[in-house]
């Protein structure tokens, strides 16, 4: 632990550094390669259209900015809203995916596309962004209290009876799914289809723009929740003793963390496993400490999500493999990882 904490300078530098190398890679490569000097040179100074060639301006500028952008804000709200989950429920294997939250995201999403079709055909295309957020964000929010709820019990809220609630709720979303699929008309299953195997490649700056106000809230809240999540680490018991409202932080976390992935689902769909890894890695290198464990999950979060969005596009150049392909083939082996690791301590 000592070591650790000894080199959190060397540590938090080589986070930032991945971080700008993976920005500049999600800029540069793609079906269209843009050497590195050239997106810098987009990136740093006023060209003209004389100075470098129009087409790779617009690839960098409307295209691969506003999807860069979308995966730092996805990525880095992933993985601080896993390790806000980690922390509140004291256990290295919960996510908002695993209690469903991520899952009543995208059937809130689903429900608003499939069931509100008529309506939203009506609504200016400004619009549109938003009323899939807020329905991404109520199935978020609805999902995330149920498990709540069913998690209580007479001693207090059971970890393993959340995550066996959250499992069954994300069963129950997914069959419901299901169904609107096979509703839904072909321009609705297509965008249906977009939601449940997770992609950057619909960004836009209208889309970053709405994730951004979602996300700023989650940033600025979850960080300052640190010393009660370190807190909680003692026990609710504990935690209360040492002056913490332990409902109220309870009742922040959830809507902050329903908040922050059901904006996530909205524009990006399902991207697992980046919330259940990535605080995980980040508490081997910098340990517990959640005012430690928060910004650094930002930082590697986002650095990850856009390396894996950088293999999405390259691996089957010219066409693209959804993001949530690669993240599951990258963390679920880390996951049942962390399950064998956990059963030999005689844990979950």
């Amino acid at each position: 632990m000592v070591a650790a904490y000894r080199f959190k300078p060397v540590v938090v530098v080589l986070l930032l550094a991945l971080l700008l190398l993976a920005s500049l890679l999600s800029l540069a490569l793609g079906p269209v390669a843009i050497p590195l000097d050239d997106t810098l040179r987009v990136l740093l100074q006023r060209m003209t259209a004389a100075e470098l060639p129009a087409d790779q301006v617009l690839i960098i500028e409307q295209i691969r900015m506003p999807r860069t952008l979308m995966g730092l804000l996805v990525g880095a709200t992933l993985a601080l809203t896993g390790a806000a989950m980690q922390g509140l429920f004291r256990n290295p294997l919960a996510d908002p995916g695993l209690i469903g939250v991520s899952s009543g995201a995208a059937l809130g999403a689903a429900l608003v596309i499939v069931l509100g079709g008529t309506l939203l055909a009506q609504l200016p295309t400004a619009v549109l962004p938003y009323v899939t957020v807020m329905g991404a964000f109520l199935g978020g929010v609805a999902t995330t209290w149920l498990v709540y709820r069913l998690g209580q019990s007479v001693q207090g809220t059971s970890v393993a009876s959340m995550l066996l609630a959250g499992i069954a709720i994300a069963a129950i979303s997914g069959a419901v799914i299901g169904l609107l699929s096979y509703l839904a008309d072909d321009a609705m299953l297509r965008t249906l289809t977009f939601w449940n195997m997770g992609t950057l490649g619909g960004a836009s700056y209208e889309r970053v723009a709405v994730l951004a106000l979602c996300c700023a809230l989650v940033w600025w809240r979850l960080p300052r929740q640190a010393s009660a999540l370190n807190a909680l680490l003692l026990g609710e018991s504990e935690a209360r003793h040492l002056g913490v409202d332990v409902e109220r932080v309870k009742r922040e976390l959830v809507l902050l963390t329903a908040l922050g992935v059901g904006a996530c689902v909205a524009v990006a769909g399902l991207i697992g496993f980046v919330g259940l890894v990535v605080p995980h890695l980040v508490r081997l290198l910098l340990g517990a400490d959640h005012r430690r464990v928060l910004p650094a999950s930002m930082l590697l979060g986002a650095g990850l999500l856009l390396l894996a969005d950088v293999v999405a596009r390259l691996v089957v150049s010219p066409a693209e493999l959804p993001i949530g392909i690669i993240t599951a083939v990258l963390g679920a082996p880390f996951f049942l990882a962390l399950l064998l690791r956990a059963q030999r301590r005689g844990g979950v």
